[in-house]
């Protein structure tokens, strides 16, 4: 294998590079660090040339959102199963100035999408459209979301692509498990596309393979240099709408050009002696994760102890009457009414536990939604630098490489969205999550999702911040992770790779990881709940200020996560 030292800092001008002088980047021998402790800054992401990318930016003198922003851009050149430039996502922020900011970059439907659109003609619903293929893709959101936050940044987008452009240009080696994931969606790239792309390789991909990406090169620098326009206009919109065409999709250049983000206000509640800052709708997130924190703060949890039975079993039954409200609600507020007000309220949140029982299971038929007089593949990022700032990004293609269609000659891939609607009341998407009305199918109509891009304040200061992939897991994995460090004490590292577990109100089970204790297990079963060993839940990046005012940054151990800091 070739070694090329990807000098990123050289494509970089300013006198902050004078005074750090010259980073090296290894694109073909770098190392994942899971946990690092920093006091200038710290980046954590799903992938360690992307962690590089950021804290370059914090080097060269740029703060959290610019590194950031680079982090983004260059997960889509080295994370293509999730980072991206076809999908979307979410950016919460507590700024050094003490604002809160969030902004959304969610998909939304094309204009010509409708209702009914995933179902056939005797009312049944077509997941398998609204799942793989030019049909399930939603318009992307996440260039617009880097440039919406850009005016909280420092650099140029010129500095902050510069990485992307050379990872993508020159290549870079993928890891044994990058290999595998390619290797397993070979059939349904060659099925689902019309042109020949990167991601296909004969023979197989192996560990230590250099993927080389000159399409998605070359439409990073039409972004590089023509700005938001560089995406949604011009060679790269005709592209994407040639795509859509070939392959009977709907996105059009009317509908590339109308996206706009959109800045909204940020979910804030406290817990206890913390401020949480995280994202309101179209996120379920934000108020389910408010709804969980709320449900569980009358419990004396630290008594308890980290998985002790009733401890486990309390979580279990707020998640379960969470979701619950989730699947009745909640779906985009441009479109619908939701009751957010009536959902959070402290009097609300007591009566949800009214009919809780400590000493055996609920069940869900039993536990529908609250009574209100008022109508997995995904990735996360975490930063903090040293004036202060804190961002915390969740963004999106849905299903691992979304769609599977890489849009020909622009290198990369689609998102899936569409399937986060309800593509009919009732029935569950690729994640097992039912909706209602309030998440239906509607032109120009951001779908609901469980990003929870999530920072915690204490005393008015960035604490932890945090967030991670995991569809509908998501939430409950945010959730956990939380109660890990604010109510058993546990540390970052301890909070983000303790076992988790999960349940969605339907169906009614909990899910738990493999590595999860069997004891308190048997307990639970003979409570009355349905135990499921699954997969792994959640790939958390946790950074967290600790007693000496240092970051300690934690990615999960659950993937190629990797932390970087100085």
């Amino acid at each position: 294998m070739r070694s090329i030292s990807l000098i990123l800092a050289i494509t970089l001008t300013g006198t902050a590079y004078a005074q750090q002088g010259p980073v090296k980047t290894d694109a073909y021998h770098y190392k994942i660090e899971k946990a690092i402790t920093a006091s200038k800054g710290a980046v954590v992401s799903a992938h360690p040339l992307a962690s590089q990318a950021g804290l370059l930016m914090l080097r060269q003198g740029g703060n959290a959102v610019d590194a950031a922003i680079a982090t983004q851009l260059a997960l889509a050149v080295v994370y293509p199963a999730a980072g991206n430039l076809g999908g979307g996502g979410f950016l919460v922020a507590h700024l050094k100035n003490g604002k809160n900011i969030a902004i959304d970059y969610r998909e939304k439907a094309p204009a010509a999408a409708s209702r009914d659109m995933y179902l056939d003609q005797n009312g049944h619903a077509n997941t398998a459209l609204s799942q793989d293929g030019h049909l399930a893709c939603g318009i992307p959101g996440t260039v617009a979301g880097l440039f919406a936050s850009l005016p909280y940044a420092k650099l140029t987008i010129q500095q902050l692509i510069a990485p992307a452009i050379l990872l993508a240009e020159k290549g870079y080696a993928i890891t044994e498990r990058e290999a595998s994931s390619l290797n397993k969606r070979r059939d349904e790239f060659k099925k689902l596309n019309t042109q020949e792309n990167a991601f296909v390789k004969a023979p197989l991909w192996k560990a230590g393979d250099t993927l080389i990406q000159k399409d998605l090169a070359a439409t990073l620098k039409r972004i590089r240099d023509n700005g938001r326009a560089g995406f949604y206009e011009g060679e790269t919109a005709r592209l994407i709408t040639a795509e859509m065409q070939r392959g009977h999709g709907l996105i059009t250049t009317a509908d590339l050009k109308a996206y706009e983000a959109k800045e909204r206000t940020a979910v804030t509640f406290p817990y206890k002696a913390y401020q949480v800052v995280t994202m309101p709708l179209p996120s379920s997130g934000g108020i389910a994760l408010q709804q969980m924190m709320g449900m569980v703060e009358p419990y004396p949890l630290n008594a308890w102890g980290f998985h002790s039975v009733a401890a486990i079993q309390l979580m279990i039954e707020v998640e379960r009457r969470a979701y619950a409200d989730r699947a009745k609600y909640l779906g985009d507020p441009d479109f619908v009414k939701v009751p957010v007000k009536e959902l959070t309220a402290a009097s609300y949140l007591k009566g949800r536990m009214a009919d809780y029982d400590p000493k055996k299971a609920g069940i869900s038929k039993y536990v529908p939604a609250g009574s209100i007089y008022e109508s997995t593949e995904t990735t996360h990022l975490s930063v903090m630098d040293g004036e202060g700032n804190a961002v915390s990004v969740t963004t999106t293609l849905n299903g691992s490489y979304g769609s599977k269609v890489v849009v020909g000659g622009a290198g990369f891939f689609l998102n899936n969205e569409m399937d986060d609607f309800s593509v009919k009341p009732g029935v569950p998407n690729m994640y097992g999550l039912v909706g209602a009305e309030a998440n239906a199918v509607a032109p120009g109509k951001r779908m609901l999702s469980s990003m929870t891009p999530t920072i915690v304040l204490r005393k008015g200061k960035p604490y932890l911040v945090t967030g991670t992939p995991g569809g509908a897991t998501i939430i409950t994995s945010v959730f956990q992770t939380l109660i890990n460090v604010l109510e058993f004490n546990l540390s970052a590292r301890q909070a983000v790779d303790a076992p988790k577990f999960h349940h969605q109100w339907l169906p009614d089970e909990v899910v738990v990881e493999e590595d999860f204790d069997q004891t308190p297990l048997d307990h639970l079963q003979r409570m009355g709940y349905k135990i499921e060993r699954g997969t792994t839940i959640g790939r958390v990046e946790l950074i967290k200020i600790n007693e000496k005012g240092m970051l300690e940054a934690v990615g999960d151990k659950r993937g190629d996560d990797s932390a970087a800091g100085y």
